[in-house]
């Protein structure tokens, strides 16, 4: 399988890059800058050299030929509502575009743990635009014909993985190591039960291939 990861330089990214790439299928990292690329070559992965400010097209071209497009990309907690705006929300819509453009089908979308409209209203005042770019990113992607799945993690850690979590529709709130969302990421471009699916991911007692597998 080959998989443009998008997003590639940000620390889900890299951990997935790694995984696809030990598991003996063919990332593609779409990343921001040159100098960014020695890292993911070294491992084997393929690199493409993109702006997600850029046009849809230039997306379109780094998607043609992969099996699925997985969008990891944010635009962190140091930047404003500006970059807020054209990164996680017009980024991602523009990665949906670009999937359909390159006759892509499998997409997964890293989202926020909740973007309801219920989340919106009762989030701090410095983390509504967030919730607000994800909530309509996701409902662009709901409202395609592609094969998605989006994930809504907890409070990203950098705690070592530990293969299990808890997964499902409406979970209690909590941490969850990022390596571990990239082993759910993978796990799900595994498993075409995942498709058409969107859940909430947690530290938990299942392995991530068990969690998958019950997916509902």
């Amino acid at each position: 399988m080959n998989i443009l990861v998008v997003g590639a330089n940000g620390q889900i990214g890299k951990h997935l890059v790694k995984l696809i790439q030990e598991n003996g299928d063919q990332a593609r990292a779409l990343i921001r800058k040159q100098e960014q690329a020695d890292y993911f070559k070294d491992i084997g992965a393929e690199t493409a050299v993109v702006d997600l400010e850029d046009e849809v097209d230039a997306i379109a071209e780094a998607a043609k030929g992969v099996d699925a497009v997985v969008f990891t990309a944010g635009s962190g907690p140091k930047t404003g509502k500006d970059k807020t705006l054209m990164i996680d929300l017009d980024g991602a819509v523009k990665t949906i575009q670009a999937t359909e453009k390159a006759n892509v089908k499998r997409f997964i979308m890293i989202s926020s743990f909740d973007t309801s409209r219920e989340a919106i209203q009762s989030a701090p005042e410095s983390f509504a635009p967030y919730v607000v770019a994800k909530h309509y990113a996701d409902e662009w992607l709901l409202n395609t014909n592609l094969d998605y799945t989006i994930i809504h993690p907890g409070l990203l850690t950098n705690e070592p993985g530990t293969n299990q979590v808890n997964l499902g529709a409406n979970v209690e709130r909590g941490e969850v190591p990022r390596e571990d969302i990239a082993k759910v990421i993978y796990t799900s471009l595994k498993n075409d039960k995942t498709i058409g699916k969107r859940f909430q991911a947690v530290g938990g007692e299942t392995s991530v291939e068990e969690a998958i597998q019950s997916v509902k």
